[in-house]
């Protein structure tokens, strides 16, 4: 792997003042929010890039509030926030935005992504393990409801998951219904 990585600067945010610091792989900009001191276990959230739920507070995922939960649970208890530029569960913007106008034409997520020639979830992890070693982290509790993470992470002992559940709303019922029904995504709320 060709990796740049940046310089570390303060982030003060809404949810407390951040350090972060920026891995870049290829095209993509991967960026890490992190609060020290770690600690012997690294609480961690690995999130991939959401524009419609992240930055326009779209209803019709739990992106956004999941990456807010994560980022005030790390304010309060220390870790990182690793910020994948896998926008759409790695299909780009464009086809995000083909899927969901599939979406509201009564297909599921894994429907509308198929539909476009994709798998229901292209995204990769091997850029995660690449950045925990650089911190040099070798044990962590990560916060997902995603299998998927749980299996992919190479060079890091999972100690716990913890979990972020999101009320859902009538936008995203059916996303989350599909994500534990369909992708096996640990979900106590729907």
């Amino acid at each position: 792997m060709d990796i740049k990585i940046s310089q570390t600067a303060n982030l003060p945010s809404y949810w407390g003042e951040f350090k972060v610091k920026v891995f870049k792989e290829n095209f993509k900009e991967h960026m890490v929010i992190f609060k020290e001191p770690f600690g012997e276990i690294l609480n961690t959230r690995i999130h991939s890039e959401c524009i419609t739920g992240d930055t326009f507070s779209s209803l019709k995922c739990d992106c956004g509030e999941q990456l807010h939960a994560s980022l005030e649970y790390i304010s309060k208890n220390g870790g990182m926030v690793i910020y994948l530029r896998q926008e759409g569960r790695n299909i780009g913007l464009l086809n995000k935005i083909n899927a969901y106008a599939l979406q509201d034409k009564g297909l599921d997520t894994i429907e509308a992504n198929h539909q476009l020639g994709f798998k229901a979830d292209e995204r990769t992890y091997e850029i995660v393990d690449f950045i925990l070693k650089h911190f040099g982290i070798t044990k962590i509790n990560l916060l997902t409801n995603n299998p998927d993470k749980l299996k992919s992470l190479k060079c890091v002992e999972i100690v716990r998951r913890i979990p972020i559940q999101i009320k859902p709303n009538k936008y995203n019922i059916k996303y989350l219904k599909t994500k534990k029904e369909r992708m096996g995504h640990i979900l106590d709320v729907v």
